[in-house]
């Protein structure tokens, strides 16, 4: 283990943990890809339908969270938000106004699940 020095404490004390995989964080609504089970894009979760893989990700995975991008209007969350209240799956409006991103909506695993195809395709 790495010996902290005064610095590293006084930053730490300063400027708080620091955070890995930034970028990631933004783009995924504050998860990192590696824990990602499935994402929409903002044009997806704004359709009327709702995504049958999101309902049967919700219905089946354990130990999970619904993730969605505060800045889609409310109509169009609120159809995810009672598919996460009937699965008893926590969710979170993530509100971040400094960031931009095209994700929608992710469902997010606790541990590293590093699925190699997180996104839903239509033809």
């Amino acid at each position: 283990m790495m010996k902290k020095t005064v610095d590293d404490i006084i930053s730490h004390g300063i400027h708080g943990t620091p955070e890995l995989k930034i970028d990631e964080r933004t783009l995924f609504l504050g998860t990192i890809r590696e824990r990602v089970e499935l994402a929409l894009f903002n044009t997806q979760v704004s359709e009327s339908a709702v995504y049958p893989e999101v309902t049967e990700t919700l219905k089946q995975k354990k130990d999970i969270s619904l993730l969605l991008n505060g800045k889609i209007p409310y109509p169009h969350l609120s159809k995810y938000i009672k598919l996460a209240n009937q699965y008893h799956v926590p969710f979170s409006l993530i509100n971040d106004r400094d960031t931009d991103t095209d994700i929608g909506l992710v469902i997010a695993n606790k541990v590293a699940v590093d699925n190699e195809f997180i996104f839903v395709e239509r033809d």
